[in-house]
């Protein structure tokens, strides 16, 4: 379930392309081999659309730890064709096959089944998960904690708040903001360049649930139509940090 700023036509990649090709974005650092990476998603499917690219190139020489904070079961709240449950069990298969397209294997790989459309009310306990598992050596991979999501938020301010170092990756943001908004922290921006366009497009597509109708009714129309999905299919990925 997404807000209403976020359901509306959004900004064209086309604009997007040529405003961040025309600037000079410094690449993002190289990391220690064998430092840990633990990348947080607060739904199935936000890993792969923000930073497939960049965890394909991570999982060369570093452990990788994911963990889903919410199984995305409330995406097609008003659904008749498939129950929150199941859809459940979809996504978290649709991700663990997602993964397995990029080459990735996680060291560990956690859901923690936390509500979807709810993980703001339940912030401390993701929080408290992540305190568990992450430690101070580790490189977090998190959703942007201004992502216009209620849920993103959750995840990027329960990650930040760890105090480890923290790379934040957009999502609804390519929807909402446009080139220049004031809102997005472009001085923090850190391109990730050369991203296997075709293996990513194959791992995004993995997540029948949300790039395809459910079912006939409009209620099951795709979360991601494909002027939504453009904005994950460039040669390159952003994260701040």
């Amino acid at each position: 379930m997404v807000t209403v700023e976020i359901a509306q036509d959004g900004t064209a990649e086309s604009e997007w392309q040529s405003w961040l090709g025309s600037r000079d974005w410094p690449a993002l650092d190289a990391v220690e081999p064998g430092r840990r990476v633990v990348v947080v998603a607060a739904h199935p499917d936000d890993e792969v659309l923000g930073v497939a690219g960049l965890l394909s190139r991570l999982a060369r020489h570093h452990p990788i730890v994911v963990v889903w904070a919410t199984d995305g079961e409330a995406s097609h709240p008003h659904s008749t064709a498939v129950a929150p449950s199941e859809l459940a069990r979809i996504r978290r298969a649709e991700s663990r096959r997602a993964l397995t397209r990029l080459g990735i294997a996680p060291v560990s790989a956690r859901h923690l089944g936390l509500p979807d459309s709810g993980l703001a009310d339940r912030e401390h306990d993701l929080r408290r998960e992540l305190e568990r598992l992450v430690t101070p050596y580790d490189i977090v991979i998190a959703p942007w904690a201004h992502d216009g999501h209620p849920d993103h938020e959750a995840a990027g301010r329960a990650a930040r708040s760890l105090g480890t170092t923290c790379w934040e990756y957009p999502i609804w943001a390519w929807h909402w903001a446009g080139p220049d908004d004031p809102r997005v922290p472009w001085q923090s921006l850190r391109l990730v360049p050369g991203v296997d366009t075709e293996r990513k497009a194959a791992a995004i597509c993995e997540f029948a649930s949300q790039v395809q109708p459910l079912g006939p009714d409009p209620a099951d129309a795709p979360i991601l139509p494909p002027q939504v999905l453009a904005h994950f299919t460039r040669p390159f990925e952003v994260v701040f940090g």
